[in-house]
Formats: C-alpha cells, structure tokens, sequence
C-alpha cells in the first residue's frame, strides 16, 4: 500500500492504539519515522521500540506506555507540517506546546530533535508534530 503521508499515518496509529489502551502498535518502518519514535522514547511519551526485519519492508514496533491504573501518558499527539502546507520555524520562533508542558517534533539539518534540543543546539526547522 502507497502512503502519502507516512508519518501521519504513524502518529494516527500511535493515537488509536493509545486510545484503544493497546500495549503495542506495528506499522511500515523507514528511517524518518525511526527518528521521530527515538525522540518520543528519549522525551518519555512511549516505552521502546524495535525494528524487525520483514519482507517486503521493514516492521516498526512500538510499546506504548501507561501510568499507574491504565493512564494515559500520551493525552494528545497531533501533525503540524503536511505535505500540502509545510511549517518552518527559526530558533527564536520555535513553539511552546502547551506552555512547554508537551514537546513539538522538529525535524533539523542535525537530525530530527524535541524543540528544548533544538534551542540549546540553536537550529530551527520544520515542525513535524505537537505530543502532550
């Protein structure tokens, strides 16, 4: 199956898989989605991840995680940048999700980094996602 966009398709099923309280969730594995579920792993949203080497391509697995009594460590996740309308920010012009309580997904020239990585290393770039 063709994706248009892949990395929407990721979060929608990280979002119904969370929802759905599921303790895992597979899709198709590339490289930039590696990235950016390395970054929720690093940021504390999901317990790990593994890549599987499958045919015809590579299988991406997620483990979700949870609070104490089934809670919900993920409340939102949402797509800012879309093939169809593209969002840079700069440096000085990068957002505060929710105060700075969530973390915006930022893909750089140094790598796909959480924005608080992204203003110590002081490069901007485009917004991929919103996680709170």
């Amino acid at each position: 199956m063709n994706l248009t966009d892949p990395i929407a398709d990721m979060l929608t099923r990280i979002r119904n898989a969370n929802s759905a309280n599921k303790a895992t969730v597979s899709m198709p594995s590339s490289k930039k989605l590696v990235e950016i579920v390395r970054v929720l792993c690093e940021e504390g949203y999901i317990e790990g991840y593994t890549v599987e080497d499958t045919v015809p391509q590579k299988t991406l697995n997620i483990t979700l995680k949870y609070g104490p009594k089934k809670q919900k460590v993920i409340s939102g996740i949402k797509r800012i940048s879309k093939p169809g309308l593209r969002k840079y920010a700069g440096v000085a012009d990068l957002p505060r999700v929710r105060g700075g309580l969530g973390t915006a997904i930022v893909s750089t020239s140094k790598g796909v980094m959480a924005d608080r990585d992204c203003r110590k290393a002081g490069v901007g770039g485009e917004i991929v996602a919103f996680v709170w």
